[in-house]
Parts: structure tokens; sequence; C-alpha cells
């Protein structure tokens, strides 16, 4: 007689790594919600139609069908649920302390993003220090480089870059940083060991923010980091500094910072992510000296297979063994 296959429940889809996903198959019984939206997927949870389902693998995308994994969603889930992997390094959508309080352990992908969202920062970082928005909303435009012309920019040679936040992301903000000559600085919940360091310098969160040029933010989002940036911290920035986000949109208050770069003491800002996206503060649609992405640091083919055969990994973990191979550090 064959062994009772363990119950999991896939929410989202399977984009790149359908080999890996097949050996999860292998051993599991995988489960698809009937649902098509919070409300029905809530309900179909109480009904017990998922009863018995131990873990539920989630995409960031799959927030269309059950919205956040806030208190309402982490009481109606089965009983019978003790593992949730999410398919990102940032989990914000997940509410961490209504999961403990259910004995509901969850995972991440982190450093399987470090590079391809380092990589966006450096672009953001270069075309901002060069004046680029600007000169492209002119080309487009059909003006050339625009009359009168754009500022000229700047290089990225001894520019002092700040990092928020230096973790797997901005440590690998920081190597990429050093190739283009910039001196690294950083602020952290604690100094880290000088092996990871790798020459940055560690300094408070008032000296970051007074002395850099190009301030990155790389910290993930939550109740203690939500805008971190408003208009006190912005007020104690250089005049003339970048600021970079590939974090969180929420880190920053958006209000605050659309009046500092209306005002020209912030000269230019690199967006990728954005307080209530997809919407986007009209502010900066506007403001030609905003280079903006719509979320994207980790759109690419390599970097969104990593996610995925990560978060395998976690599901093969704790169906093996009852663990998480990386356990949000909240649970940790």
């Amino acid at each position: 007689m064959a062994a009772v296959k363990p119950k999991i429940l896939q929410l989202g889809v399977i984009e790149h790594a359908h080999e890996a996903w097949e050996e999860i198959n292998k051993i599991a019984e995988v489960i698809r919600p009937a649902s098509t939206n919070r409300q029905s997927f809530i309900e179909e949870c109480r009904s017990g139609a998922l009863d018995g389902v131990i873990l539920a693998y989630r995409t960031f995308d799959s927030v269309d069908l059950t919205g956040r994994f806030d208190q309402e969603l982490v009481q109606a889930l089965p009983k019978s649920l003790r593992f949730v992997c999410h398919n990102g390094a940032g989990y914000d959508q997940i509410d961490i302390e209504a999961c403990s309080q259910r004995s509901i352990n969850v995972s991440n992908t982190p450093t399987a993003v470090d590079a391809s969202t380092a990589d966006l920062t450096i672009f953001l970082i270069l075309g901002c220090l060069r004046n680029l928005p600007v000169s492209m909303a002119n080309l487009r435009a059909g003006e050339w480089r625009g009359s009168p012309l754009p500022k000229l920019g700047h290089d990225p040679q001894g520019k002092i870059l700040g990092i928020l936040g230096m973790g797997g992301i901005g440590r690998a903000v920081a190597e990429r940083a050093r190739v283009f000559g910039m001196k690294v600085r950083y602020h952290n919940r604690r100094k880290l060991e000088e092996t990871l360091e790798a020459g940055a310098e560690y300094v408070d969160f008032e000296t970051l923010l007074r002395e850099s040029d190009i301030l990155s933010l790389n910290l993930p989002l939550n109740s203690q980091t939500r805008h971190s940036i408003s208009h006190k911290e912005l007020s104690l920035t250089k005049p003339g500094v970048v600021l970079i986000n590939t974090a969180r949109g929420a880190i920053i208050d958006e209000s605050a910072l659309v009046e500092f770069l209306d005002s020209g003491h912030i000269a230019s800002a690199g967006l990728d992510v954005y307080e209530r996206e997809p919407i986007v503060h009209p502010g900066l649609l506007k403001n030609n000296n905003v280079l903006l992405v719509p979320h994207m640091g980790t759109w690419t083919v390599e970097t969104e297979t990593k996610m995925e055969e990560w978060a395998f990994d976690n599901i093969r973990m704790a169906l093996t063994e009852g663990r998480l191979k990386t356990i949000v550090p909240e649970q940790r």
C-alpha cells in the first residue's frame, strides 16, 4: 500500500523551475484552491475543503487571490497548516505575528534576489547621477536633449554611498559600488563583522543622512521601518542628494519625498518600489528628475528561477525534516 503523501497548498503559478516542482509533486499531494478571490478563499478554508494541508506555497502575485496574509486570513487557514513558504525576499504581505500565534512557521528566499536587485540599484544610481531621466523624457518627446539643456551630471567616483540596511542586498550593492570608485558607508541595526563589511564604514543613522551623496534604501518593510524616511530625515540630508529605493515603497513617506524633490533639495530619485503600488504618486510621475521602474528588481529569468528553487528547498525541508531552510528572522 502506497504511503499517503502530505498535502500542500499551491497559491500562485510556477513560472520557471518546473523540474524542481515536479520533484515536490513526487513527495507531496499538491492542492490548488477553487476560489478566485479573497472572500471565497476564506470561505473555502472555513468550509473544511482544505483540511489536512500542512504547508502553503505562495508567490507575491498570489495576493490577488488571497489578499494579504493578515490576522483574518491566518485565523481562517486550516488548523493543520504548519508552514508558509513564501517566494520572495520581502514578506511584508504576511503578518508574521499572526502566524506565530498559530505556530505557523514562515520562510522567504533571501540571497536568491541579492545580485539582480543590486544590479538594478546600480543602474538607478548611475542614471540619477548622470541626470538621465530628464534627457530620456526629452528624447521621447522629440526634443533631443531638450532646450534648455539638462544640467550636467556627476561621475560616481569619490561619491559617498550611504546604504541603509546592510543585509545581503546591501552588501551586494556595496560590492558593485566599489568598482565604480564610490566610498561606502552603512547603517544597520548592528555593526557587521569586519569580514562582512569588506571595507564599508559603519556610521550612525544621522551621519549617514547628513554626509551621503547617494542614499540607498535596502532594508525590509515592517512596523519599525515604515516611513523611516520622512520630512525629518530628508531635512537632514545633504542638498543635492540622490535617493534610491529598491526595497519597499512604504519605507519612504512619498508625499515628503515629492516635496523635497520639488524644492530641489533632493536632486534626483531612482525608484523601483512605491508606497501604494501599482499606484504611483502623481508628483513622482510628473517630475522628470525621477527615474521610475515598475518593481522589476528581480525581473530576470535567472533570478526568478533561483527564487522558485529556493522556495522549493524550503518546502522539501519542511516536509522531510519538519523545519525550514530560511525561516524569517522574527521566528528564529
